[in-house]
């Protein structure tokens, strides 16, 4: 390539090629046969270099958005193949993009008969443990694979120009840490992990709306959360809507068709959409919505919350104490101010800048936790 090395490439593929191995022996050992191959440091770092420096190029004045994936074609389902194959060039994925930027193409990356890396073509179906590396936008990549959960990728890292964060997958053992930020950890959690994709979904609709948005996890067993909601609220739902529980609750059997996941997308998108609306969005712990454009006010005889746990599942990052004003505006203190008073609950705060914060309880720390995940999103 004519370009530059890109510094970060380098930086990043050791950590990359360890993650893999790391996830490929676990999953050998538990007796998967029907693996994606394994990249080497080499292969990550240039995947990279060549991704990276395509990011900072225009077709028709646009950035491009194209996914890389590191799998032949014999692995790829039924895949859409080049008579002859592309090289692995800025210039040549940049032209590529317009072609595949819908979400769930993949250009496939094999290394051809002389060795080096070229473009084979497209799929849209890859092995487990695939690696991924999606370009956001200019100068943003996030290196990705694929994992056992519906509808889900799991990120390994989020490079942006000069600024490299590797996520920490350790970091879901902390105690207090929801079992959803777990799974978009990649750590799924036996038989609960169908039950938390549902918020790993809502939570990244939520952000690809681009509004900014407010969703309220509440106990179907009481409505104590009330207290916590002016009432009577503009936009109350009786009775509660309850066809994202539905798809929920089905037999795991049925979600393995094409039609109940159409189904649960179009639900997760639609309840989404409502985060939109000025104020917060309520659903159960069932899924059920409850209310949504609800404004949120502080529980009779609680105290203001002044204090929250910061954290981000970042390598390198750590836990803070902050006042909740610094984590944005009045949809993050308000936010802040539920769980603080309602204890068994949790909110999932979008920023219209991409940011992306959960907060729960800190039973142990006594304190509202507030964990930045919009790294795992993106």
């Amino acid at each position: 390539m004519s370009e530059p090395t890109y510094p970060a490439a380098r930086t990043v593929a050791a950590h990359v090629r360890t993650h893999f191995a790391r996830h490929h022996q676990l999953a050998r050992d538990q007796g998967r046969t029907d693996l994606a191959p394994e990249p080497s440091a080499e292969v990550v770092e240039g995947i990279i270099n060549a991704a990276f420096w395509a990011s900072l190029r225009r077709e028709e004045g646009r950035s491009p958005k194209i996914s890389l994936a590191f799998v032949s074609p014999e692995l790829a389902g039924q895949p859409l193949t080049f008579e002859s194959w592309l090289p692995l060039s800025p210039a040549g994925l940049a032209r590529l993009a317009p072609a595949v930027e819908r979400p769930g193409i993949h250009l496939g990356v094999w290394p051809d008969a002389s060795g080096e890396l070229g473009v084979w073509g497209t799929t849209r179906r890859l092995p487990p443990l695939a690696f991924v590396l999606e370009v956001v936008t200019s100068g943003l990549l996030v290196i990705k694979h694929r994992s056992e959960s519906f509808g889900k990728f799991v990120n390994v890292a989020v490079l942006e120009g000069d600024e490299v964060k590797i996520v920490d997958a350790n970091g879901t053992l902390l105690p207090g840490c929801p079992g959803f930020v777990a799974t978009l950890l990649g750590v799924d959690s036996g038989s609960t992990a169908a039950k938390v994709n549902v918020l790993v979904l809502l939570a990244a609709s939520m952000r690809a709306h681009g509004r900014g948005g407010a969703l309220l996890v509440v106990p179907s067993a009481n409505q104590i959360w009330a207290d916590s909601i002016i009432t009577p609220a503009l936009y109350s739902v009786s009775p509660p809507f309850s066809e994202l529980a539905e798809l929920a609750a089905r037999e795991p059997a049925a979600r393995a068709s094409h039609e109940w996941q159409e189904d649960l997308r179009r639900a997760i998108d639609a309840l989404a959409g409502l985060t939109a609306v000025d104020g917060a969005t309520v659903i159960s712990d069932r899924y059920e919505l409850r209310t949504f454009g609800a404004k949120i006010v502080r529980r009779r005889g609680s105290q203001p919350v002044e204090r929250v746990l910061l954290t981000e599942p970042v390598d390198g990052s750590p836990r803070t104490i902050v006042n909740p004003y610094q984590l944005g505006g009045t949809r993050h203190f308000s936010a802040a101010q539920f769980v603080h008073d309602q204890r068994d609950t949790a909110a999932l705060v979008a920023s219209q800048d991409g940011r992306f914060t959960i907060f729960t309880w800190a039973e142990k720390d006594d304190v509202v936790h507030a964990h930045r995940v919009e790294a795992l999103l993106l």
